[in-house]
């Protein structure tokens, strides 16, 4: 499921991404409205998408307190508590 719903999103980061890129170039008089059209909706088919996925995207943080919850998070990793079965010493052996 998830592989589905990331390739999905590769698949509109690209195409906006191409249609990006022919905006550069020299095109005649109508194909820049298709191609507008085109990025828009791509964009707006990309934008839900990206939400539902990766939440934490749009969610405001306060910088300073989810700086401060990762330290405590890394520092935990680094040194975890024990847990009571092991400070018992009962292993699973």
């Amino acid at each position: 499921m998830l592989d589905e719903v990331l390739a999905r999103i590769r698949a509109h980061r690209n195409n906006i991404h191409r249609y990006r890129r022919l905006l550069r170039t020299k095109l005649s008089e109508l194909k820049p409205q298709f191609i507008e059209r085109r990025l828009a909706e791509e964009q707006t088919a990309l934008d839900p998408l990206a939400a539902d996925t990766f939440p934490a995207d749009t969610i405001a943080l306060d910088e300073a307190r989810a700086v401060a919850a990762i330290r405590r998070m890394r520092k935990r990793f680094k040194k975890p508590e024990m847990t009571p079965a092991a400070r018992d010493g009962a292993c699973g052996n």
